[in-house]
């Protein structure tokens, strides 16, 4: 990272209330400057999954809510759809704030770098200190390779559920590595919405329909 960028660093034992007051000051990238505001994560703390998305759009830059836009709409709609309960969830980011290249008429969206996600992991990680969910979903490709693995492909490991271990704790000993383990975390990967909403006419509908598949896996974890 360069010297401008740096981890971040949330207050601890504050809740989620603490930590989205502080995170609104964030300045460990430069992100902050050109976004109009901070978005953190929404949802309760007795959320039993957290569902990961790479970064704020233009929707939630402007509102400071993660997923108000058309991709959250579709994300509510697959979750009822897959029979998970919406007062169980909570969403967030793994970037807080919008990078974009601004043009004369919007504003464009540019994946963040590697040194944004870095300087901006300490606070998804004060997020499941807080809420140390059952299960993690991560929303498309940057949020997986952030949080499984720098090699993981959506299109070839998508709906798969795997044994993971939440920053700052214990790992699990194998021995106990089973469904009906309740302090065991899943994190499983599936298609952010915004790439479904991407897909062409023809193809939109076979791309939900994958979605809501992977998100019924969840809905049985939870179960």
């Amino acid at each position: 990272m360069s010297s401008e960028n740096h981890p971040a660093q949330p207050p601890s034992g504050v809740g989620l209330a603490g930590l989205r007051e502080a995170a609104a000051g964030c300045r460990a990238c430069e992100l902050w400057e050109p976004a109009t505001q901070t978005v953190f994560g929404e949802g309760p703390e007795t959320a039993r999954v957290v569902f990961v998305g790479e970064q704020p759009g233009d929707s939630e830059d402007r509102t400071g809510e993660p997923f108000v836009g058309p991709a959250g709409r579709l994300l509510d709609e697959a979750l009822v759809e897959a029979g998970i309960d919406l007062r169980d969830a909570y969403v967030t980011n793994s970037v807080k704030h919008f990078r974009f290249r601004p043009t004369p008429k919007r504003r464009i969206h540019q994946s963040p770098g590697a040194e944004h996600l870095a300087a901006c992991r300490p606070w998804l990680e004060a997020e499941f200190a807080v809420l140390q969910p059952e299960v993690v979903v991560c929303l498309g490709a940057v949020a997986a390779k952030a949080l499984i693995s720098p090699s993981f492909r959506i299109t070839r490991d998508h709906g798969q559920l795997m044994p993971w271990t939440l920053p700052g704790t214990e790992p699990v000993p194998e021995a106990d590595q089973d469904e009906d383990a309740p302090h065991q975390t899943w994190v499983i990967a599936t298609t952010h919405p915004s790439a479904v909403l991407r897909t062409p006419d023809e193809g939109r509908q076979a791309a939900y329909d994958a979605l809501v598949t992977d998100l019924r896996v969840v809905a049985t974890t939870l179960a």
